[in-house]
């Protein structure tokens, strides 16, 4: 795969490796939005195939994109928080039992889990990152599966870690989960678009995704998937639009008690925006053109050696057998300030965040070579001046 920055409007003096903050807008996706908004213009003009067709196509792009069997199996939702939301409200859980996640991880995958054990008085474990230098990565993944036992009820975790891109071995904490009857709830976000995400290989019982990150969409809008568990669930709230027959508007002062099929039920009411919804619709579909493995592999051969000669210069970064290649963390030698490196880095328009401890780097198909290039001579600068 080559190089992408034709399709973005990055100005040529900005190094933006922090795609896992908020990807850059395509210049298509850009254009999707603003045909959404021009369409108000004129109301009249919009008939009740376009409340619902829009949603159809992106509920089947994002299955291919996850290669889901079933699109109505996909729902809309405005954020992450809604989607565990919804989770959180269906699974039943026993005084006595227990939710694991993982420590560190983001505050919309914790605190429903959190209300919902102190509200149910089970248990809410927490297995923090290892705090060693090295086999970092490794070790968490081993104290995850040693930590799911017989009173787990459910796993709630990401795919890839939003701070330092620590990736976690799914298919064995399908498996361990599986053991012991525990759900598995996936959070997508940092990785969904990046990386690929098959759900035959990982057989999550949810899968929750923001879409303006790797699925470079628009903000307030993103995908949910939700397994044969939810057909019959109760969601968050009641739209019109989430009853059978709901596309019959003449129909609509007939109440119904039955839902629209499968995850369908779940959608977060007004969800055929018409300015956002063409927006995800075409990030999704150019996506599925280029292909997460495509798109993983650009960043692979991005960072190896800008990864390499960091490490040389004494920085900590994790095996990419247990990181991304898309996200990763860089920490600090002993002595040196991060936030002090994070200001000489914005100084010089060199853009990233951090998270924790760690200078997070999250580079896409719109940079090149001389950009990692450019970050590494900062580092590197950074560390003879003040090591």
């Amino acid at each position: 795969m080559q190089c992408q920055k034709e399709l973005f409007q990055l100005p040529s003096d900005v190094t933006y490796l922090n795609c896992a903050y908020m990807s850059p807008l395509m210049k298509q996706v850009e254009a999707a939005g603003m045909r959404g908004l021009a369409a108000k213009r004129q109301p009249y003009l919009l008939k009740p195939h376009d409340f619902f067709e829009p949603a159809r196509q992106l509920r089947e792009a994002f299955a291919q994109l996850i290669k889901a069997d079933t699109p109505d199996r996909i729902c809309l939702i405005p954020s992450v928080s809604y989607g565990m939301s919804i989770v959180a409200q269906n699974i039943p859980i026993q005084q006595g039992e227990e939710i694991l996640i993982v420590g560190e991880q983001f505050p919309s995958n914790y605190y429903c889990w959190e209300r919902l054990t102190r509200q149910s008085q089970a248990s809410l474990r927490i297995v923090p990152p290892p705090e060693v230098p090295h086999g970092r990565g490794q070790l968490w993944n081993e104290r995850i599966l040693q930590a799911i036992g017989q009173r787990t009820r459910v796993v709630a975790m990401p795919h890839v870690h939003w701070a330092d891109g620590t990736s976690f071995d799914l298919r064995a904490i399908r498996q361990r989960s599986r053991e012991v009857g525990a759900w598995l709830v996936v959070d997508g976000t940092q990785s969904v678009g990046a990386l690929p995400f098959h759900l035959d290989e990982f057989q999550p019982d949810a899968l929750i995704c923001a879409g303006y990150k790797w699925l470079m969409g628009p903000y307030a809008l993103g995908v949910a998937w939700f397994g044969p568990h939810f057909d019959q669930g109760v969601p968050l709230e009641e739209s019109w639009m989430n009853r059978a027959g709901s596309e019959n508007f003449s129909a609509l002062v007939n109440y119904q008690p039955h839902y629209q099929p499968y995850a369908r039920r779940y959608e977060v009411g007004e969800s055929s925006n018409f300015i956002l919804l063409p927006m995800l619709l075409e990030s999704i579909r150019i996506l599925n053109e280029w292909g997460p493995e495509h798109v993983q592999s650009y960043c692979q051969a991005l960072s190896e050696k800008p990864i390499a000669t960091l490490r040389r210069l004494g920085f900590h970064i994790e095996d990419a057998g247990y990181r991304g290649a898309h996200l990763w963390g860089i920490r600090l030698p002993t002595g040196l300030d991060v936030q002090q490196l994070k200001q000489q880095l914005d100084q010089q328009r060199i853009y990233v965040s951090v998270r924790g401890n760690a200078i997070r780097v999250s580079p896409h198909v719109y940079n090149e070579t001389h950009e990692l290039d450019k970050l590494v001579g900062c580092l590197y600068d950074f560390v003879k001046t003040h090591a």
